[in-house]
């Protein structure tokens, strides 16, 4: 069994001035002591998602994280087990593991019984209620722990943890089939891109909605078949209706919720399509719906997903040991976390940045 030298203080992102106007600083915290069934994890890089913006920035119907003790935001790390706590018999030292959106669950409820664990009541989100991936060290639950294959890399497996896993339920949830037209408004972003890349695994034929020759680039190199830039087209509905036989989309997996105003109109003519409700804007910014009638005559569904479960982190992560799931990480070092985040909350990152604790 490996040995490691673990520091009294560890490199951590702490929120400072919480609120609209937050920021993050590079600061040395103290390092945790794994309690009982417990793991304490290395993390070689942590992801930067836009819920971690939220959270920071206190826009969603939740407590803020102040007042739940918890300074680091962040929810997706990958690394390496440095510590057991007593009672863990099913780690080593030396084993590689990630962290998730959910830090923990209660495992006793019909919910998790039946492999939704996702909806746990008694969830404990991680960067919220627990401290988060933000810091180099951090306890996870033994029981929870999400293990990473051989083959599979830290900045291919972080995302994983949380976006491909969401992505991965939300199509599941979908019942879309191979064959079938998806459009993924704000595809080109990090959760949307690793949505892009499991469609055309799954033998759908992948639509993103996003603007700019960046995006159009990595959207088309994961598998997207046509990228429609909302800045260059007046009616994007119309253009898919095109693309999609002349008839419109098979479901719509909304990751950027500025888009749920349009939504529906994506689905065009189509009988049975789905709308995947994944992003989550600010509370009581958004209203969606349209005529009783449309949902009818068109046997329309609007479905809400949440993060994914362990089952879906385990299978993305198959997804990627065998080579369907492909970097989609710009990887920087700590020095430019504070920017970083800035940058992910002005909607100026395409694909996903990861921060690696190692590089300065």
């Amino acid at each position: 069994m490996p040995e490691f030298e673990i520091p009294k203080k560890g490199k951590a992102a702490v929120v400072v001035n919480e609120g609209p106007d937050f920021r993050v600083e590079v600061q040395e915290v103290d390092v945790p002591e794994p309690k009982d069934d417990e793991v304490l994890l290395k993390l070689n890089c942590t992801g930067l998602c836009m819920s971690d913006i939220h959270f920071m920035m206190n826009d969603w119907a939740v407590p803020p994280m102040s007042a739940l003790g918890t300074k680091c935001a962040g929810h997706e790390g990958a690394g390496v087990v440095v510590k057991l706590g007593k009672n863990v018999t099913d780690w080593k030292v030396g084993d590689r593991g990630g962290v998730k959106p959910l830090w923990d669950v209660c495992h006793n409820c019909q919910e998790c019984w039946n492999g939704r664990e996702n909806y746990c009541q008694k969830g404990v989100y991680t960067g919220l209620m627990a401290e988060g991936t933000y810091m180099q060290y951090i306890v996870s639950p033994a029981k929870y722990t999400s293990r990473i294959p051989d083959g599979v890399p830290d900045e291919v497996a972080e995302p994983i943890m949380c976006s491909a896993s969401t992505m991965h339920r939300a199509l599941i949830d979908s019942g879309l089939k191979a064959g079938n037209w998806v459009v993924f408004p704000g595809g080109g972003g990090g959760v949307g891109i690793q949505g892009v890349q499991l469609a055309k695994a799954m033998g759908m034929r992948p639509i993103v909605v996003d603007s700019g020759s960046a995006k159009k680039e990595l959207s088309t190199k994961m598998g997207a078949e046509h990228f429609i830039d909302f800045k260059e087209h007046s009616d994007v509905a119309a253009e898919i209706k095109k693309v999609a036989d002349g008839v419109g989309a098979h479901g719509v997996l909304v990751t950027a919720y500025q888009s749920y105003k349009d939504s529906i109109s994506f689905i065009g003519d189509r009988i049975g399509g789905k709308i995947m409700c994944i992003a989550l804007p600010p509370a009581g910014t958004i209203m969606l719906g349209t005529d009783p009638n449309f949902f009818a005559f068109k046997n329309l569904s609007i479905i809400g997903t949440l993060v994914g479960t362990m089952q879906d982190t385990a299978a993305t992560l198959d997804y990627a040991r065998r080579g369907l799931l492909k970097s989609i990480s710009e990887v920087r070092g700590m020095s430019a976390f504070p920017e970083s985040v800035q940058q992910l909350r002005r909607g100026e990152i395409a694909g996903w940045v990861v921060i690696d604790f190692n590089k300065e």
